[in-house]
């Protein structure tokens, strides 16, 4: 919506409120030996209730077929139609990790710590989740490589994740990532995909090279991984096109970063979704736009747990009483994709879509999952969409026309 100017013409300004929570990895696939999904397995009577009150339906983050990463899956959450804007992983989680020296011109890309075995064959893909500490200490090793005219820094994120920053003159972010995203596998030479980038492609494998001797005697986190190669990105500012004061209320740095490109405000928060309800409620009577994530969810099903993905989704169950108890003009529950623990990875399957307001009522939806959600009122629709759908019940949008 973000991208027509005659729909922006008929966005007014009130003082409704609008919640938007994004379980990240929401959608699922059912378990052969089960024969239901994670939705459909867990104990969720909270989402439930919402659902039979809510207008459902499945949203499709990017376009039939196509699986999206976490980037293109929450840009479109906002209006944003993820073809048109593409931004590096790097830039999302640079943006996101307070501290990180990142300027026009520079080129950032998001790290994992990895394993390798002897052969140099890619075995583990996060390096076992390394705590945070573990990680911030590597990052000081990493720190120590030194490369001709070019600054490196290299900025511990959140367990085995990191942003690899890179300063220089002529650089180019049109890069291919190292990570192959599978196990087993040799781990990817970066190469250049633009002539400009011939360059920065030396100077990144130059990188990986000396990191590798740097971890290479570490039992789990031997080597690195990089994707999401980027420089500075801009967005068309979310709270100028609808007329709103969002705010972004995220523990993870990839998130808070995505929500400062589109121009929102960004809430210093806890790690817990305690913590986020508590900052939601500082926040409720000074902002109209309400942006939480909830990230359990997709790890879980990362890692093929099929349980534990179970467990995430009971766990923020019990908080769904406490959002709608703030009586929201408008209360979201959408997912930026699917990520099926029986696949251990994102897919293209639809997510799951809730949407709960006044003139929402009862559209024979007894449950929030896959299933059910297929038969509600909303049908199959293209995420990018989503934030109209907001507008609309928050009475944000007028009539269209004569």
């Amino acid at each position: 919506m973000i991208d027509s100017p005659e729909l922006l013409k008929i966005v007014t300004n009130n003082q409704t409120k609008i919640i938007m929570v994004v379980i990240d990895g929401l959608g699922g696939l059912r378990d052969p030996k089960t024969g239901k999904s994670e939705l459909e397995a867990a104990y969720l009577p909270n989402l439930d209730l919402l659902a039979q009150d809510s207008a459902c339906g499945l949203s499709i983050p990017v376009s039939v077929g196509v699986t999206p990463g976490s980037g293109p899956g929450h840009l479109a959450l906002f209006g944003y139609d993820p073809l048109k804007y593409l931004i590096g992983r790097g830039a999302l989680e640079a943006l996101g990790v307070d501290g990180v020296d990142f300027i026009d011109g520079d080129i950032v890309a998001r790290g994992n710590f990895c394993t390798v075995d002897k052969s140099g064959i890619l075995i583990d893909r996060r390096a076992k989740r390394i705590s945070s500490d573990f990680a911030s200490a590597l990052c000081e090793r990493l720190n120590t490589v030194k490369i001709d005219s070019v600054d490196i820094a290299v900025y511990p994120v959140k367990e085995h994740r990191f942003v690899l920053r890179i300063r220089g003159q002529n650089l180019s972010a049109e890069l291919s990532e190292s990570d192959p995203q599978k196990i087993d596998v040799c781990i990817n030479e970066v190469k250049p995909l633009a002539a400009n980038s011939e360059n920065t492609a030396v100077i990144v494998n130059e990188f990986v090279r000396k990191a590798h001797e740097l971890l290479a005697e570490e039992e789990t986190a031997n080597m690195i991984l990089l994707r999401g190669f980027s420089g500075m990105p801009s967005l068309p500012s979310m709270g100028e096109a609808y007329k709103l004061k969002p705010v972004a209320i995220a523990g993870y740095p990839m998130y808070r970063g995505l929500a400062s490109i589109m121009g929102m405000q960004v809430i210093n928060t806890g790690s817990t979704f305690d913590n986020q309800l508590d900052s939601l409620k500082a926040n409720y009577n000074t902002n109209d736009f309400f942006f939480l994530h909830y990230k359990a969810a997709d790890t879980a099903g990362e890692d093929g747990n099929f349980l534990e993905k179970i467990q995430a989704l009971e766990y923020l169950d019990t908080y769904i009483s406490k959002l709608r108890s703030l009586e929201p003009d408008v209360l979201m529950i959408v997912g930026d994709h699917s990520t099926p623990a029986i696949m251990a990875g994102h897919s293209w399957h639809p997510v799951p879509f809730a949407l709960e307001s006044k003139w929402t009522q009862s559209n024979g939806v007894k449950a929030f999952d896959e299933y059910h959600c297929s038969r509600g009122t909303v049908g199959t629709f293209f995420a990018k969409n989503i934030m109209a759908l907001a507008l609309a019940h928050a009475g944000r949008l007028v009539k269209f026309g004569a």
